[in-house]
Order: C-alpha cells, then sequence, then structure tokens
C-alpha cells in the first residue's frame, strides 16, 4: 500500500476487522452496530450463557473506527457518505458488509406497511439479537426455531441450555442436510432430542397468529399448531449488497470479485459474507478470513492472489454427558463411482465416513474424537493424489486419533 493511500473499511465482522487490523492506522473502519467488533460464530455461546459478550470482542484495530451506518457510495469523489453526515474520502474502499438474515414469507409474519418483525420473532444474527432473546428466554419459555442448519441447530442447542421448551421446525428430510450425511445427521438429532428439544423435519411453516402485536402460534403446513413465547428464524442468509448495487457495481448472488477480490471499480474490493468470487459466496468464518489475508497482502504489496477456500465446517455441541463434537468438509454425499469409507463405534460414539473420487479426498463427516480431523483436512485441503496401497493410508488416516 502507497504512503498516502487511504483504505476506508465497511463493516466491522470477522473480515472487515481482521483486514483493518492488517493495515493499521491507515485503515479507516466503518461499522454500525453499537457495540466493539465481536465473533459472530460465537454468538451462540453467549445466547447459552456459556460467554459473556466481552469475551468474544475481537482485538481492537490501530486506525480510526466510526460508529455510523454508510448509506452512499460517491465512486465519482471517491465518498462514502454516512448517516452521520460525515463523508470519509478512500483511496481503496472496502465492502466488507456481510449478510443479512433472511425472513421467510410466513402469512401473518408482517403486516402491509409493517418494517418491523411482531414481538415474539427474532432473527439470530447479530449481538443485538443475541441479547434480545436472552432477555426473552427463562426456564419453561416456549421457543419455536424454524430453520435446522447450522445456525437453527446451534440456536435450539442454546435455548435448551437456558431451559426452554425448544421445538426445531426444518424443511429438509435431516438436520444441517447442506453440511452433513443422512448418518451424520442422525447423531445430531438424538444429541438435541437428549436435551429436551422435540424435532419436526420434512415440515414447513405456512403461517404465525399473532395476538396483541406478538407471535403466539406457529401454524406448520399440515395444520398442526405450535404455541410460542419466542420464535425464532433461522432460515439462512443473504449477502448484504444494498450499497454495492446502488452504486452500480457488478452484483448476482453477491458482490462479484476477481482474484485480487476486486469488484468491476478497480478501486473498491469486497470480501467476507457479501462478495462472490468465482461464482460462490461462503457465507462462512474461514473464508472470510482468508479473502481478509489475502487482500491485506496485496494492498501492502505483497504477491500472491485469492484463488478460493476448500472450508471445512466444526460444531460441538455441549451436553452434560459430554459434548457432541462433528466436523465435515468437500462434498459428503457421493456420486455414482465414488468410492466410500465408513468406520462407526457405538461404543465409543465415533462415525467416520470418506468419499473418494479417483485417488482424491472429495469429502468427509466425523463425529466424535476428532483427533484425526487435521489430517484428513490436509489430505482433502491438498488435492493430491492419496497413496496407492490398497487404501492403507486412508484407513490409517480414518482411525488415527493424532494430526490435529
Amino acid at each position: 500500500m502507497h504512503s498516502m493511500n487511504r483504505v476506508v473499511v465497511i463493516g466491522t465482522g470477522l473480515a472487515g476487522t481482521r483486514l483493518a487490523r492488517r493495515l493499521g492506522e491507515r485503515a479507516v473502519l466503518i461499522g454500525e452496530e453499537p457495540h466493539a467488533p465481536y465473533n459472530r460464530v460465537l454468538l451462540a455461546e453467549v445466547l447459552a450463557g456459556s460467554y459473556g459478550p466481552d469475551v468474544i470482542e475481537l482485538p481492537g484495530t490501530p486506525g480510526p473506527r466510526l460508529h455510523t451506518r454508510a448509506v452512499r457510495i460517491d465512486r465519482a469523489r471517491r465518498l462514502v457518505q454516512c448517516e452521520s453526515g460525515a463523508d470519509v474520502a478512500y483511496d481503496t474502499l472496502v465492502l466488507a458488509t456481510g449478510s443479512n438474515p433472511v425472513l421467510p414469507p410466513l402469512r401473518g409474519l408482517f403486516e402491509p406497511g409493517a418494517t418491523e418483525l411482531p414481538g415474539g420473532v427474532h432473527a439470530f444474527r447479530t449481538m443485538d439479537d443475541c441479547m434480545a432473546l436472552s432477555d426473552a428466554v427463562a426456564e419453561g419459555t416456549r421457543a419455536v426455531v424454524i430453520g435446522g442448519g447450522l445456525l437453527g441447530v446451534s440456536a435450539a442447542r442454546a435455548l435448551a441450555r437456558r431451559g426452554a421448551q425448544v421445538v426445531l421446525v426444518q424443511q429438509s428430510e435431516r438436520l444441517m442436510e447442506r453440511q452433513l450425511d443422512p448418518a451424520s445427521s442422525e447423531l445430531v438429532h438424538r444429541h438435541l432430542t437428549a436435551l429436551g428439544v422435540e424435532i419436526h423435519t420434512e415440515c414447513r411453516v405456512r403461517a404465525v397468529g399473532v395476538l396483541g402485536g406478538r407471535v403466539t402460534r406457529v401454524e406448520l403446513h399440515d395444520g398442526y399448531v405450535l404455541g410460542t413465547d419466542v420464535t425464532v428464524l433461522a432460515c439462512g442468509a443473504r449477502p448484504r449488497t444494498g450499497l454495492a448495487s446502488a452504486a452500480g457495481l457488478d452484483v448476482r448472488q453477491g458482490i462479484v470479485v476477481d482474484d485480487e477480490l476486486r469488484t468491476s471499480d478497480p478501486h473498491i474490493h469486497a470480501v467476507g459474507d457479501c462478495a462472490q468470487h468465482g461464482g460462490t459466496v461462503y457465507g462462512l468464518a474461514a473464508p472470510a478470513m482468508e479473502q481478509a489475508d489475502a487482500l491485506a497482502d496485496l494492498l501492502t504489496g505483497a504477491t500472491g492472489t485469492y484463488t478460493g477456500t476448500r472450508a471445512l465446517t466444526r460444531l460441538t455441541l455441549p451436553h452434560e454427558a459430554g459434548p457432541l463434537d462433528l466436523a465435515a468438509f468437500g462434498e459428503t454425499e457421493p456420486l455414482p463411482g465414488d468410492d466410500v469409507v465408513q468406520l462407526a463405534d457405538a461404543t465409543r460414539g465415533t462415525y467416520r465416513r470418506v468419499v473418494v473420487r479417483g485417488d482424491r479426498l472429495v469429502g468427509g463427516v466425523l463425529v466424535g474424537a476428532l483427533g484425526g480431523v487435521g489430517a484428513l483436512a490436509h489430505a482433502w485441503e491438498s488435492n493430491e493424489p492419496l497413496p496407492a496401497d490398497d487404501g492403507a493410508p486412508l484407513l490409517h488416516l480414518l482411525t488415527n486419533d493424532g494430526g490435529l
């Protein structure tokens, strides 16, 4: 980065904060949340009561940080116009605007002309969401979580640990269907059930009932009605692209970037959940941080580009009888012609399954005793041929408890 260059970063999530910290005092960080930047991945632990909000704060950044919302990008004058009235000049602008929760089109969720969710309904995306949920939940509170992906499972587990009576509704046939195969998903299902969570899969919500300004009923597609005090929407997220679209940048599913994480304007880059690279919007923490590091290198004069991330998902579901640890990476469902190696140990409560295509490891799921996940993930990330030795090296990886 040239000595006179000024980099303005919009967004105080993992990607934006990491980039600003790497760039030092010449980076200006703009964020609308009133809190100090925090690790969004750990919000469920705050909701569960395991951590206080201060525990998940991110390290501070050396440059200026503005607590305001960016409302417009003036590309001609290279200015970011803020809700506070400030105009912030940039030489290089980085959009790290993250994503917004998906609000499903449920009958009764929004009154005509309404812009806010009715009482008792919460998204689960920000620290404010987390704090509002924490205030709303007590022992015996009836809670319905809509969505059984990674976020919904985390929210349901956290609410159950707070003593709520939790019902989890999932439209798909199994929990965390994007990450897990049927057998490992069933283990997650059993674990949540042991926590007292009532789970409905292959079940679509069609409406909510509002009484006195609050949602008190959740109606399923088969007519079954769930009474509720708190309803959590965990239906996924969409890249937050409004600023980029209004500025005329190339936006498809996310803000389109090249291998230098540059948008259609050479003075503007994008990283994290809002960015679409190589046709992919990752929406995960590891790719966001890799993109931030790659862009920091580029802006400080180092060589290299961002060519994509092979992301691994990890989740720990604590329980009094012992936590359930799981990891998933790559393609967990085989294609015709793929080889599948699976090991299950009912006594130890472990399950390991990998998919091999030709001589390459293309994906896997591990549940319990994750000691070998490091070695397996390395074999997958390197995308190198597995040794041709009658499968012995792969079996060694599956049965080895070292490697982290």
